[in-house]
């Protein structure tokens, strides 16, 4: 018979964790996988940590913690910065889901449709990781290494995600196709994060997601934007070689080449949509 625990200390969970237990948060992926079939894996339950929820200030930056969830993202009070984030909250499933399910969640589940990577990937996210060792720190473009892969090492947590400060004025925005407008599974994503001065863009961070194993930044278009005006002709910078990061897929959702189409569609709509 499986065993259920619900810690509410860290560091409860990090010693539970010396034995394999699948980790629960939101559940929100956990329960749909395993219908039909009886439950016989140890489960740890880690949503009575209190240390693992809320949304903070940091001299750095800003400090998410794993099991915050989508509707709380949402309400919080956050700079421009984080739109794009709470865009991509409003699209994950529907109210139910955005109540229960967890930004570290999303994350670990390590899907390649998964909403929350391209707009955590635009502001630059590093991941905290705690384990019997201690803790480590790893970028958010390092830590999905494949569909449903990620680095974390048996006996490890995501602790919180962290968001650095830009050096100035920052604006982001998300973009998602799927077969209908809510509660769907992407068929192209697009994240963008532009640091500005004087109307112009000094940096961007620009992601896709559900084109690949792992959602992509576009270095070649971050490139390219640099020192482009902020105006009606943004999204003309976008050209075709900037999508050779993506290796996109063929399944029912949508052909390789009809999500390379969709790709430059949506950022184009994406980047135009900053000059508004």
């Amino acid at each position: 018979m499986a065993n259920y625990l619900r810690p509410h200390r860290l560091e409860e969970a990090i010693d539970a964790l010396a034995k394999p237990h699948v980790v629960l948060a939101g559940g929100t992926d956990f329960y749909p996988a395993r219908v039909g079939r009886t439950i016989d894996e140890d489960v740890l339950d880690i949503s009575g940590i209190g240390a693992l929820r809320g949304i903070a200030a940091t001299p750095q930056g800003w400090r998410l913690g794993a099991t915050t969830t989508w509707s709380e993202l949402v309400a919080a009070d956050l700079p421009p910065l984080f739109d794009g984030l709470k865009q991509a909250a409003r699209e994950v499933g529907g109210r139910q889901i955005q109540n229960a399910g967890t930004l570290a969640g999303n994350l670990c589940n390590a899907s390649p449709a998964a909403d929350g990577v391209p707009p955590l990937l635009a502001l630059d996210a590093e991941i905290e990781i705690a384990g019997p060792t201690g803790s480590r720190m790893v970028m958010l473009a390092d830590f999905i290494t494949g569909n449903r892969r990620t680095v974390l090492m048996p006996g490890e947590l995501v602790v919180a995600i962290h968001v650095p400060s830009p050096a100035m004025e920052a604006r982001s925005a998300f973009l998602k196709l799927g077969a209908r407008r809510y509660l769907v599974i992407s068929i192209v994503m697009a994240a963008a994060t532009l640091e500005i001065a004087e109307g112009r863009i000094v940096r961007a961070r620009v992601a896709v997601g559900a084109c690949s194993a792992v959602a992509q930044r576009l270095p070649a278009l971050e490139a390219a934007l640099a020192g482009v005006a902020l105006d009606a002709s943004l999204g003309t910078q976008i050209e075709a070689g900037h999508l050779i990061p993506l290796t996109p897929i063929d399944d029912v959702r949508g052909s390789a080449g009809y999500r390379t189409d969709v790709a430059l569609v949506l950022l184009r709509r994406l980047l135009q949509g900053f000059a508004a």
